[in-house]
């Protein structure tokens, strides 16, 4: 595969936050789900690039201008012992669909997980989302369909953070 001559990935700064939060409310209209996105930019600065950075980022660009991020952070198998790389969010803007953007943040995050030892590269696709599906299956992905994700928010996150009232020491 050959890619644009402009096409370059970077990782994101600071400075990128605004950019890094157009490409969230892009990604959750497409995905029909823009009522759920509550970040803003400073709280996208503390998590990302504060004293704990809860994930990393990746921007795509072309022609020096951003048309697209991945978000990925670390998980851990312990059937393998191994961190793995997830993919939390990947998003290339409609007008540059078509030119490589998306095989190319795939293929430098494939690069970043075999770099740091990882033994796998995970993330979720809504079911519904078959240009996403197709494009993940001619780069060999396979579903984990034995799987099914399960998610606590708000109330029932509180509630059962509260079963366990006892301090957890630090290591």
């Amino acid at each position: 595969m050959s890619f644009p001559d402009d096409l370059t990935i970077r990782f994101a700064g600071p400075g990128d936050c605004a950019v890094i939060l157009g490409f969230i409310r892009a990604l959750a209209e497409y995905e029909r789900l823009e009522h759920e996105v509550v970040a803003d930019e400073a709280q996208l600065r503390a998590t990302l690039f504060g004293p704990r950075p809860g994930a990393e980022v990746l921007l795509v660009e072309l022609g020096g201008a951003p048309v697209g991020f991945a978000l990925f952070f670390p998980n851990y198998s312990t059937f393998l012992a191994r961190p793995g790389l997830y993919l939390e969010d990947l998003f290339v803007l409609p007008s540059a669909r078509g030119r490589g953007c998306g095989l190319a943040l795939m293929s430098a995050l494939a690069r970043i997980a075999i770099e740091r030892d990882y033994g796998r590269f995970e993330w979720s696709v809504l079911d519904w989302n078959r240009p996403a599906l197709d494009f993940y299956e001619q780069l060999g992905a396979r579903p984990q369909s034995e799987w099914t994700v399960q998610r606590l928010v708000g109330a029932p996150l509180a509630t059962l953070a509260a079963y366990w009232s006892r301090p957890v020491p630090a290591p």
